[in-house]
């Protein structure tokens, strides 16, 4: 029996700080941008996709109440819309943490329902999105496990360091603890996060050993997000995907026109600084441009799961 969506995508890595919650954003704000609707599911307590979107500390934002109570007690639970046009948010934030506990107790008298509980959440709408892109915690083995048995596709970001490919097969475990339920889950790609551009035998021997790693070196996306910390970071500091940014640097005042005065027409006279946003907004743009292709080349030649997690 299947509880998957044929394109909901569980963004997962068993370690942190491996660019999962900036891939969430922008490769979801990036395509929504696009036209797509974009439904994107924060199942972290840390909650950290509301500062890449902005709406961290607004009416918006119930630190996850909503979507705790809807894994905990089947409670009905909606997206949040109008985050950005053609992009709606489920919530997440610290009270996930009550509903993983939740989930871990129910797993031991019923593991089955601990495991779909996201899957049922969400039955009665994700087939209305283009994608669903799921942030999971790097931790909470039962959020995790609650992800990957609502997904049809596992995207696994990792660093070139050692510590974060064990991250990466760590993975393998939480695919086989929801395979009984949801065997229509597939890896989509690993995708290297946070590489210098000049490292160039980094990347080489990142991906070898991640290659080797997976036993399959196609897994590997062909795009790599950049190291741009102060891109970034301003980024998350100002609330803007990196798109966005960009398109904000591009329309801030130039030094000589500050020091001239002549910023007239220009919104406000201190812009953001980071150039490096452009580069890492096309990265991004590869990025959801290969997510789809691959989706979309595995649809056609792969029947789509049953509707309602028939067999």
């Amino acid at each position: 029996m299947s509880y998957s969506g044929s394109r909901v995508v569980a963004v997962v890595n068993g370690k942190g700080g491996v660019g999962k919650t900036t891939i969430t954003a922008n490769v979801g704000g990036m395509l929504a941008a696009g036209g797509a609707r974009v439904l994107l599911i924060d199942l972290d307590p840390q909650g950290n996709l509301a500062e890449e979107l902005g709406y961290a500390g607004t009416a918006a934002d119930d630190d996850g109440h909503a979507l705790a109570q809807a894994l905990a007690f089947a409670s009905p639970v909606s997206p949040r819309t109008g985050i950005r046009d053609q992009l709606d948010v489920l919530i997440g934030g610290s009270e996930l943490d009550r509903a993983a506990t939740s989930l871990t107790l129910r797993g031991h008298t019923d593991p089955t329902a601990a495991k779909t509980a996201l899957a049922d959440a969400i039955a009665g709408y994700v087939d209305d999105y283009d994608l669903v892109l799921i942030d999971c915690p790097p931790g909470q083995e039962s959020l995790q496990q609650a992800a990957l048995a609502a997904a049809r596709w596992a995207l696994i970001p990792v660093k070139s360091d050692a510590s974060s490919r064990k991250g990466l097969r760590n993975v393998a475990r939480r695919l086989d603890a929801v395979v009984d339920i949801n065997p229509d889950l597939d890896l989509l790609g690993v995708v290297l996060f946070g590489l210098a551009r000049t490292a160039r035998r980094v990347s080489d021997t990142a991906r070898a050993a991640i290659a080797d790693d997976l036993g399959a070196p196609v897994a590997l996306f062909t795009t790599a997000i950049r190291h741009a910390e102060a891109a970034a970071q301003e980024a998350r500091d100002r609330g803007l995907l990196a798109y966005e940014l960009e398109e904000a640097v591009l329309a801030a005042p130039k030094w000589y026109e500050r020091l001239r005065g002549t910023t007239a027409g220009k919104a406000g006279g201190e812009g953001p600084r980071s150039r490096s946003a452009t580069g890492l907004a096309e990265d991004f743009q590869a990025l959801g441009e290969e997510i789809i292709a691959r989706i979309s080349a595995r649809e056609s030649t792969t029947p789509a799961p049953a509707p309602g997690g028939t067999p």
